[in-house]
C-alpha cells in the first residue's frame, strides 16, 4: 500500500531520494488512546452489513441508481449509526452529494436534523432586547424595587399630600438610566466585535445543494430580529455621524459597498496562475476532464512527495476466495478516492461569503493565515502529502505551528467541480468540549481499479482530530486548505469552552442586600409603630384631637392607622436610600476614569491603557485571594531567544540573566553596578562579533538587531584563530543547527532581505534563527532536502528521514546525505536523553565538561538541548530504513513501533555540544508575583502547554523554588481502553489521598469548613503540577472536596495540558468551594471561560488577539500592571466603598430617626419635621458630595507606599473593611446622634422665647426643623470627616461648602414668599442665641464617641495603616519619592509619578514607560535555586522537555574516570569570558544543595545515566522505545 516498499518487502529505488517524515501524536490525548479508538471504530465498521446497492452506471450520462432507486454510494439506514462515546449525548450523519435517506427527513421533504447558526453573539443584550433585560437584571436589585413601589405609591395623594410624584420619580429614573448607559457602553464593544467576526468573509461552495440542511428557512421571529437590529443600527450610525467625521466616512463606506455586485468568483487553483501552477500546467491542463479518479496523481502543489501513507483505509469487503486472489490484490493496491466520475458537473463555485452564513455541510477552502470560521475537516490541502499547519493561539495560547493532516480518500479533492463529484458520508460524534479529543468516520463506495462491472468496494477511514481544523485557529505556511464544515455556532470547540458571557454583581453589592432588607424590615417596625400609634391616637374619644380636629382622614381609627402605615413609608424612605445607589454608581464610574487615565498602567508600544470594561466591580479587585493566570502570553512573552553554547568543551555567549542577578545578591553583590558592567560588557562582544562575522562572510541575512547569541571567542574560533581543530567544530555545530528540525524558512525582500522561520517549537525557530545568524542558513525545502547558504556556498543537502520531537522521546533526528555521500544522524533532545544514547568509552573529557557547562547555563534560568551525531554506513541505514517501512505501514501500534524504530537508530552517539536558550519572561513577572505573594494573594498557573515547560516557568517567576517538593499527581491514560471511569476515579483518589497524609488531612467537611476561614497563605514546602487527564477525574464531584483541601495546602499549583473548560471548573471550584474572591488573567480564547468564571477576569491585549480583553473586566497590556491595578487601585476602591456605603447608611439613620423621634409628640400624623427643601436637599446638597469625594479620592496610603507595603492588602482578602458588625455598629452611632440631633434643640426650644421684635412668636414646627437640621447637617459632615483619612484641600473645601451651602439655601429660599410658613425664618432663627448654643454643643456631644474611640483604638491597638501612616509622616518612605534612587526592592513598578487617582504630580505619558524596569532594585528579582530538592516525579526547573539534569555544579568524578577519580583536564583555550567567569564565581561560591548532598548533582547523574542506559542497550536493543514511552506514575 505504500510506493516506498516494493511487494516482495525490498526498498522501492526511489525509497532514498525522498524526504520521509515519521509523525504520530505530539501530545497525549486527554482521553482514552487514539489508536485504541482507531481500532474499535475499524471493527465495529467491518461488523456493519452492507446494502444491496447495484453497480454505478459508466459516466455516460446514464441513470447511476440502482434497482433501488438510490444512488450507488447512499449508505443504508442500518449503517447510519455513529460510534457512541461515554460523554457524547449525541451523534450527526451527514451526506454528501446524495439524498437524505427518509429516516432524516421530515413529512415535508425536509432535513430533521437541525443545526446551530454560525452566527456567535457574545454580547448580552441586543437593540431589541436590551431595554427589557437589562430592568430584569436591574430588578434583580432588592433596592429597586422597592423605590419603584414607593414612586407607585406617592401617585396617591391620600398617602403623600404635598409630594410631587414626578419629581419623587426622578431618582430611580436617574439610577435606572446611568445604569442603563453604563451597560450599554460596556456592551457596545462587545457588539462591535461580534459583527466584524460574524461578518469576516470565507470561501464556501456556492450554487452547489447542500442536503443536510433546509437554506432559506428563516423563521418570522428572526427577520423581526434582523430588521429591529439593522433599524436601530442605522439611527446610531446617523446619530453618531452627525459629530463624527470617521463615522461619516464609515457610513459612506458601508453605502458603497452595499451598491457593489456581487463578489466575484475566485480563480479556479488551476486557472490562478502561480509559478507552480505554470509548472504543472503540463498535467494539469485547463479545461475539463472525463474522469478526475487520477488526478492528484499529477497535481503537486509542492513538490515533496508523500512518503508513507497513513493505513487508516478499511475495505468493507467479505474474506475472498482462492479465485479472488487477484480481484483481492487489486483492491489491496487501490488508491482511496471519495470523487466520482460519472456524477454531472454544474455551475459550483467557490465565493466569498460571512461566516454567519456557513453552515453544517458546505464546502469551505481557508487559504493561508485565515482564521478558521468553524470546526471543519480537512479533505485536502495545498501539500500532496496532505498536511497543513495551523496556529492554535486563540485556543491554547501557543503560537508554535501545529501539524494537520487531511484524510486519504480526499486529498484527490483541488476545484468546486471536484467537490460536486465528491459522494460520501460522514458520521460524527456530538459536539463536546474537549479540545483534543474527536471521533468520526467518512464512508464512501468507490469502483474497483480492472472490475468496473463488479459492485464497488464499501471505503471507510476514521476522523480523528488530527484531521480537523477548530474554529479560531489561523492556516499558516498552507496555501490552501479545503473541508467540510461539521460543528457551527455555538457547537464549536471553541465556544464550548468560552460560556456565557456573565452579569457579574460586586461582593459588596449582593452582601449589601441584605443589609438593605435588615433596613426595610426597621422601616416596616417603624411604619408598623406609627399606624398602631395614630390609629390608637384617633379612637381616643377623651383626647382633645376628637373636639378640635375635624376628623381624620380615614374616616375610623382603623384606616387612619392603614393610611399613616403607607404615609409613614413615604416619609421615613431615606432609611433605605436610593441617593446610596446614585452615589455607588457615580463613584464607580469615576473610579473607573481614574484607572483609565492611570499613566503608570499606560502601555506606550501599543498604547495600551487599562481598560475599565465593568466598571462596578472595582472594589471586587481589592478582596482578590487567588489569581488564576495562564502562561504563554501572560507570564511569558513566548519568545526564545538562544544565548549561549558549548561546543567541543568549548562555552560561548554573553549574557545576564535574571537568575544570575538573583544568585549574585545571594552572595551580596551589588547587582545594579553588576547588571550596568555586564551590560556593558555585552554591547561592546555584540559589536566586535558583528565585525568578526562580517570579517568572515558578508551575510546578507544578518541583522543586527537579530542578533542574540553575541560570542565574539566564538566567531574568532569560526575563523579559524585558534585553530583549525575548533574552526570544524563550530562550523559543524552550526550546521548541524541548520540540518536538524522542521522549521518553514520564508524570505521577505528588502534590502538586505530577511529570512524568517515558522516553526512547530519556538526553540527550535531559535536554533535555525542562530545557524542564520553565524551564517549557516536555511533558504527552502525542495523535494529530497534543503537548501542551505553555507557562509555564502549555497549547498543542498538530501534530507533521507525525519524522526520528529514528541513528549515522550524528548528528542528529534534527522537523517542527512551529506554533499560528499556519507549518511549522517543529527540528533537533538533534552540533555539526559542524549547522554543516554552516547557511544560508550569515548569523549570521556568533553562529556564532563559539556554537563558542567549545561549546568551552568540551566542556573542562568536557560533552558538546554544536547547536540549529538552519528555516521551511518549505507547498508545500516537501508536495513534500517526496511524496518522503518514496516513499522510505518503497521496498522495496529504503529506509534509504539515507530518509536522502537526509531531508537534502534538514535543509539552510540558522539556529542558535538549543548545549547541554551532563554524563554523571555514579559518584563517585570517575577516582581510582579513576589509582590502579590507578599501580598498573600495566592497564584495558580493553568496553561495548555506541556508540563515540563510549565516548570521552567515556574521555577523562573517564583513560584516554584528549591526548597519546595513538587507533587506531581498524574493518572495513565489506558492504551488499550479497558479501563473504566471508577478504575481512573479510584486510581485518582489514591494519589491525592497518599499525598494529604502528608499534611495529616483528609479531606473531610469539617476540613473544609476550617479551610474557608482560613485565608494564610501555605507554607512554601510544596507545589503541586497536576495533567489535564488526571484534572478530569479529580474534578470529579466524588474527588472535588479532596483535590482542593490538597490544593490549598500548596504554596503554588500548576495546571498542564487543561482545556479552557477545565480551566473554568478549577477557578469554579476554587470560586465556590472556599468561598474566595478570585481573579483570572489570560490572552487568548482559550482563557476566555475562565476569565468569565472569576469574579475579576482580566485580559491581557497583546499585539496579537484580543479575544480575552473583550471578554474581561479590566484589559491591560502586561502582566506587571496587574500589581498596581489590585494592590493600589483594587484596594483604594474596596476601602473607598466600604466607607461611603457605611457612612451613607450611617446619616441616612441620623436625619431619619430625627423625624421619627419628633412624630412622637405629633401621634405620628406623618407631619414633617423640615420645611420639604430640607429633604430634597439632604441627599442631594447637604451631605452628598463630602462621602461621594470620600468615595473616590480618599487614600490611607500613597499608591507607593501600597506598592512598598503589600501586606496591607491582607484586609481586603480576609473581608475587613465591610462587615456586618461594622454596619451595625454604624447604624447603632446614627441611632444615637439622631437622639442628640433631636432632643438637645427640642429641651432648649420648649423652654425658649422665641419671638421677633414684633413679638410675634415664631416657635413653630418648620422653624424647630431649622434648628435640628442645621447641626445635624454640621455633624454628619464632620462625623464623614473624621472617618476620611486623607484631608486635602479638595476634601475640607467640599465639606466647607456643604456646611455653608445650608446656611446659603435656608437664607435665600426663605427670603421668597413662596416658602410660605418657611418664610422670614432665616433672619429669625439666625438671631437666637439658643440657635447658635444648639449648633455648637450638638456636633461635639455627637461626635465625642466617634472620635475617643478612634483615638484609644488607633493609639492601643493600630491597625496596619495606622502604623504605616506613622512611620510615612516620621519619612521612612522619603525614600520613594522619584528624586532619590529606591534602595528598597519592592519598589518594582513605583519609580515614576503616582497616577491621577492620587491626586499628585503628572507626568507626560513619553515619561512613563515600561523601560524603568532597568533599574528596578533587585530584591524581588527572582532567587533561583541551586537546585531542586523533590520527589522522584519532580522535573527539573530549566532544562529541556523534563530533563532531570544541570542543577548544582561540583567536582564530581565521572564513572568513566580512571580508578584514581582524576579528571584530566582538556586543554582550554585562554582568554577571557566575562560571563562564564561570572557564573562561574558565583556557583563555586554558593551553598551546597539538597540535591548535591545525595549525590544528584547533574555532571554525575549525567554520567551515571549514560552508563546505566550504556550498558541496559546491549541487553533490550530494540525495547527501550517501547519502555520510555510508560510513565512512572500510576
Amino acid at each position: 500500500m505504500t510506493k516506498s516498499t516494493t511487494p516482495d518487502g525490498g526498498s522501492d529505488s526511489n525509497a532514498l531520494t525522498a524526504t520521509q517524515r515519521s509523525r504520530w501524536a505530539t501530545r497525549k490525548m486527554t482521553t482514552k488512546s487514539s489508536s485504541n479508538k482507531r481500532n474499535s471504530l475499524l471493527n465495529r465498521m467491518h461488523k456493519k452489513t452492507n446494502s444491496s446497492e447495484k453497480n454505478p452506471s459508466p459516466p455516460d450520462g446514464s441513470d447511476p441508481s440502482g434497482d433501488d432507486g438510490k444512488p450507488p454510494n447512499e449508505i443504508s439506514e442500518n449503517q447510519i449509526q455513529a460510534d457512541g462515546d461515554d460523554d457524547v449525548s449525541e451523534t450527526r450523519t451527514l451526506f454528501f452529494n446524495q439524498p437524505l435517506p427518509d429516516s432524516l427527513l421530515d413529512e415535508d421533504g425536509h432535513p430533521v436534523q437541525t443545526f446551530p447558526r454560525n452566527k456567535i453573539r457574545t454580547a448580552k443584550y441586543t437593540p431589541l432586547s436590551f431595554i427589557p433585560k437589562n430592568l430584569w437584571f436591574q430588578f434583580h436589585n432588592v433596592a429597586n424595587i422597592f423605590f419603584l413601589f414607593l414612586v407607585i405609591l406617592v401617585i396617591f395623594p391620600i398617602f403623600s399630600s404635598g409630594t410631587n410624584p414626578g419629581l419623587n420619580a426622578v431618582p430611580l429614573i436617574f439610577i435606572i438610566a446611568v445604569t442603563a448607559i453604563k451597560d450599554a457602553i460596556e456592551d457596545y464593544r462587545r457588539t462591535i466585535l461580534d459583527i466584524e467576526l460574524n461578518n469576516a468573509p470565507v470561501h464556501r461552495l456556492r450554487n452547489w445543494t447542500n442536503v443536510n440542511v433546509h437554506e432559506g428557512d428563516i423563521s418570522l421571529w428572526r427577520r423581526f430580529k434582523k430588521a429591529n437590529s439593522a433599524f436601530f443600527g442605522s439611527i446610531w450610525r446617523a446619530t453618531v455621524s452627525l459629530w463624527s467625521k470617521k463615522a461619516r466616512e464609515e457610513r459612506a463606506k458601508r453605502k458603497a459597498e452595499a451598491t457593489m455586485e456581487e463578489d466575484p468568483v475566485r480563480p479556479s487553483m488551476e486557472t490562478h496562475r502561480t509559478r507552480q501552477s505554470i509548472r504543472n500546467s503540463l498535467t494539469t491542463p485547463f479545461g475539463n476532464r472525463d474522469s478526475y479518479i487520477e488526478a492528484q496523481d499529477d497535481i503537486q502543489m509542492t513538490p515533496v512527495p508523500s512518503p508513507t501513507p497513513q493505513p487508516h483505509v478499511k475495505i468493507q469487503l467479505p474474506e475472498p476466495s482462492g479465485d479472488d486472489a487477484k480481484r483481492a490484490a487489486a483492491i489491496a493496491d487501490m488508491k482511496p478516492n471519495i470523487i466520482q466520475p460519472y456524477i454531472e458537473v454544474k455551475n459550483a463555485r467557490f465565493q466569498k461569503d460571512a461566516w454567519k452564513s456557513i453552515m453544517v455541510g458546505d464546502f469551505v477552502r481557508i487559504y493561508n493565515d485565515d482564521e478558521l470560521p468553524a470546526d471543519i475537516i480537512i479533505l485536502a490541502t495545498s501539500d500532496p502529502d496532505g498536511a497543513c499547519n495551523v496556529e492554535t493561539k486563540n485556543l491554547d495560547g501557543e503560537t508554535n505551528l501545529k501539524v494537520r493532516q487531511a484524510l486519504r480518500c480526499g486529498r484527490s479533492l483541488r476545484h468546486a467541480r471536484d467537490c460536486e463529484r465528491a459522494e460520501f458520508v460522514i458520521e460524527s460524534e456530538g459536539p463536546h468540549p474537549n479540545l483534543y479529543k474527536y471521533n468520526g468516520a467518512i464512508k464512501w463506495r468507490q469502483t474497483i481499479p480492472g472490475y468496473p462491472d463488479d459492485e464497488p468496494a464499501e471505503m471507510s477511514e476514521p476522523i480523528t482530530i488530527d484531521n480537523m481544523l477548530l474554529r479560531g485557529c489561523n492556516l499558516r505556511n498552507t496555501e490552501w486548505v479545503l473541508g467540510v464544515v461539521v460543528f457551527t455556532g455555538h457547537d464549536t470547540k471553541i465556544i464550548m469552552n468560552a460560556g456565557i458571557t456573565p452579569s457579574k454583581r460586586a461582593r459588596i453589592a449582593r452582601e449589601m442586600n441584605f443589609n438593605v432588607i435588615c433596613n426595610f424590615g426597621i422601616l416596616l417596625i417603624m411604619c408598623l409603630l406609627a399606624a398602631i400609634v395614630n390609629g390608637v391616637a384617633w379612637s381616643k374619644t377623651d383626647a382633645s384631637s376628637f373636639f378640635f380636629d375635624f376628623g381624620s382622614i380615614g374616616g375610623s381609627a382603623a384606616m387612619t392607622g392603614f393610611i399613616t402605615f403607607w404615609a409613614a413609608i413615604i416619609l421615613f424612605q431615606n432609611l433605605v436610600p436610593i441617593s446610596l445607589y446614585i452615589t455607588l454608581e457615580i463613584v464607580r464610574t469615576l473610579q473607573a476614569i481614574f484607572i483609565y487615565s492611570d499613566v503608570e498602567m499606560y502601555y506606550e508600544p501599543i498604547d495600551q491603557p487599562c481598560i475599565p470594561k465593568s466598571w462596578n466591580i472595582s472594589d471586587d479587585v481589592g478582596q482578590i485571594e487567588y489569581i488564576f493566570s495562564d502562561k504563554t502570553g501572560t507570564l511569558t512573552q513566548n519568545v526564545m531567544e538562544f544565548k549561549k553554547a558549548t561546543i567541543n568543551g568549548q562555552p560561548y555567549g554573553e549574557a545576564y540573566t535574571e537568575a544570575q542577578a538573583g544568585m549574585q545578591k545571594r552572595l551580596g553583590i551589588d547587582i545594579e553596578k553588576e547588571a550596568e558592567r555586564a551590560k556593558a560588557e555585552i554591547a561592546i562582544a555584540k559589536t566586535r562579533a558583528l565585525e568578526g562575522l562580517r570579517k568572515i562572510h558578508n551575510n546578507p541575512y544578518l541583522h543586527d538587531d537579530a542578533l542574540t547569541f553575541i560570542a565574539p571567542d566564538f566567531v574568532s574560533d569560526l575563523a579559524g584563530d585558534n585553530g583549525p581543530e575548533q574552526a570544524a567544530a563550530n562550523s559543524y555545530f552550526m550546521l548541524t543547527l541548520a540540518l536538524c528540525h522542521t522549521v518553514i524558512s520564508e524570505q521577505i525582500p528588502g534590502d538586505p532581505p530577511k529570512m524568517i522561520f515558522k516553526a512547530q517549537s519556538p526553540d527550535e525557530e531559535a536554533l535555525v534563527a542562530t545557524a542564520r545568524d553565524m551564517g549557516f542558513t536555511v533558504l527552502s525545502k525542495s523535494g529530497d532536502g534543503m537548501n542551505l547558504n553555507v557562509l555564502g556556498d549555497e549547498r543542498h543537502y538530501q534530507i533521507l528521514n525525519t524522526i520528529e520531537f514528541n513528549s515522550t522521546r524528548k528528542r528529534m533526528s534527522s537523517i542527512v546525505r551529506m554533499p560528499d555521500g556519507r549518511i549522517v544522524l543529527f540528533c537533538k533532545g533534552a540533555d539526559s536523553v542524549i547522554y543516554a544514547r552516547l557511544k560508550k568509552g569515548e569523549q570521556k573529557e568533553l562529556r564532563v565538561e559539556t554537563a558542567e557547562h549545561l549546568e551552568m547555563f540551566a542556573r542562568e534560568g536557560l533552558r538546554t538541548l544536547c547536540i549529538a551525531h552519528k555516521e551511518l554506513p549505507e547498508e545500516t541505514y537501508r536495513a534500517w530504513k526496511k524496518e522503518h517501512d514496516l513499522a510505518a505501514t503497521a496498522l495496529e501500534n504503529r506509534e509504539e513501533k515507530l518509536e522502537a524504530v526509531a531508537e534502534m537508530i538514535e543509539q552510540d552517539l558522539l556529542l558535538l555540544g549543548g545549547t541554551a536558550i532563554e524563554d523571555r519572561l514579559q518584563d517585570g513577572v517575577p516582581d510582579t508575583i513576589a509582590l502579590l505573594g507578599d501580598a498573600g494573594i495566592k497564584l495558580w498557573v493553568l496553561t495548555g502547554d506541556k508540563v515540563e515547560t510549565a516548570i521552567n516557568i515556574g521555577f523562573s517567576c517564583n513560584l516554584l523554588n528549591n526548597d519546595m517538593e513538587l507533587i506531581h499527581l498524574k493518572v495513565d491514560e489506558d492504551e488499550s481502553g479497558e479501563t473504566d471511569d471508577d478504575a481512573f476515579l479510584d486510581m485518582a483518589e489514591k494519589l491525592l489521598d497518599e499525598n494529604m497524609r502528608t499534611f495529616g488531612i483528609t479531606g473531610s467537611d469539617e476540613e473544609l469548613a476550617i479551610a474557608k476561614k482560613s485565608h494564610e497563605a501555605p507554607a512554601p514546602t510544596h507545589g503541586l503540577v497536576i495533567d489535564g487527564f488526571t484534572l478530569r477525574w479529580v474534578l470529579n464531584d466524588r474527588l472535588k472536596q479532596k483535590f482542593l483541601l490538597l490544593c490549598k495546602q500548596c504554596k503554588s499549583v500548576l495546571c498542564c495540558r487543561v482545556s479552557p473548560a477545565q480551566k473554568a471548573a478549577v477557578v469554579a471550584m476554587v470560586k465556590n468551594g472556599l468561598d474566595v474572591m478570585t481573579l483570572s488573567i489570560g490572552d487568548g480564547a482559550n482563557d476566555v471561560a475562565m476569565i468569565q468564571e472569576a469574579d475579576v477576569g482580566v485580559g491581557i491585549a497583546g499585539v496579537e488577539g484580543r479575544q480575552a480583553a473583550m471578554s474581561s473586566d479590566y484589559a491591560i497590556a502586561q502582566f506587571r500592571f496587574l500589581q498596581r491595578l489590585v494592590l493600589v487601585h483594587g484596594r483604594w476602591s474596596y476601602r473607598r466603598l466600604a466607607e461611603t456605603i457605611s457612612n451613607f447608611f450611617y446619616k441616612n439613620m441620623v436625619w431619619t430617626f430625627a423625624i421619627f423621634w419628633y412624630e412622637i409628640f405629633t401621634n405620628f400624623d406623618m407631619t414633617y419635621l423640615f420645611d420639604y427643601t430640607y429633604i430634597l436637599m439632604f441627599n442631594l446638597f447637604f451631605t452628598s458630595v463630602p462621602v461621594g469625594i470620600m468615595g473616590v479620592l480618599d487614600q490611607d496610603v500613597s499608591d507607593k507606599v501600597s506598592l512598598a507595603v503589600p501586606q496591607l492588602y491582607r484586609r481586603g482578602i480576609e473581608r475587613l473593611e465591610w462587615t456586618q458588625l461594622k454596619f451595625w455598629l454604624y447604624m447603632v452611632d446614627g441611632i444615637y446622634q439622631s437622639v442628640m440631633v433631636f432632643f438637645i434643640p427640642y429641651l432648649l426650644f420648649m423652654d425658649g422665647q422665641l419671638v421677633t421684635m414684633s413679638g410675634l412668636g415664631v416657635d413653630d414646627r418648620v422653624r424647630f426643623g431649622a434648628y435640628v437640621a442645621h447641626p445635624a447637617v454640621i455633624t454628619i459632615n464632620m462625623y464623614i470627616l473624621i472617618n476620611t483619612y486623607r484631608w486635602d484641600w479638595l476634601m475640607l473645601l467640599i465639606v466647607a461648602i456643604s456646611d455653608i451651602f445650608i446656611f446659603f439655601w435656608t437664607g435665600v429660599y426663605t427670603s421668597f414668599t413662596s416658602s410660605d410658613f418657611f418664610y422670614g425664618a432665616a433672619s429669625q432663627v439666625y438671631r437666637e442665641a439658643t440657635f447658635w448654643a444648639v449648633f455648637f454643643i450638638v456636633p461635639v456631644i455627637c461626635l465625642f464617641p466617634r472620635f475617643a474611640i478612634k483615638a484609644l483604638q488607633k493609639v492601643y491597638w493600630p491597625y496596619d495603616v495606622d502604623i504605616i501612616r506613622e512611620q510615612e509622616r516620621m519619612g521612612k518612605f522619603s525614600h520613594l519619592s522619584p528624586k532619590s534612587t529606591p534602595d528598597d526592592g519592592v519598589m518594582a513598578d513605583t519609580k515614576s509619578n503616582k497616577s491621577k487617582s492620587s491626586n499628585s504630580s503628572r507626568r507626560s505619558k513619553k515619561m512613563v514607560k515600561h523601560t524603568a524596569y532597568g533599574s528596578v532594585d533587585e530584591d524581588l528579582r527572582p532567587i533561583y535555586p541551586p537546585s531542586t530538592a523533590t520527589r522522584t516525579t519532580t522535573y527539573n526547573q530549566h532544562s529541556q522537555n523534563g530533563s532531570d539534569s544541570t542543577n548544582y555544579t561540583g567536582a564530581r568524578v565521572s564513572m568513566d574516570l580512571g580508578g584514581d577519580g582524576v579528571r584530566q583536564t582538556r586543554p582550554s583555550i585562554d582568554r577571557a569570558r566575562p560571563s562564564y567567569d561570572r557564573m562561574r564565581a558565583s556557583m563555586d561560591r554558593v551553598r551546597p544543595s539538597y540535591e548535591a548532598s545525595n549525590d544528584f548533582t547533574s555532571a554525575a547523574r549525567l554520567s551515571r545515566i549514560e552508563a546505566t542506559q550504556s550498558h541496559s542497550s546491549v541487553r533490550f536493543p530494540r525495547l527501550r522505545g517501547l519502555s520510555l514511552s510508560k510513565s512512572a506514575h500510576v
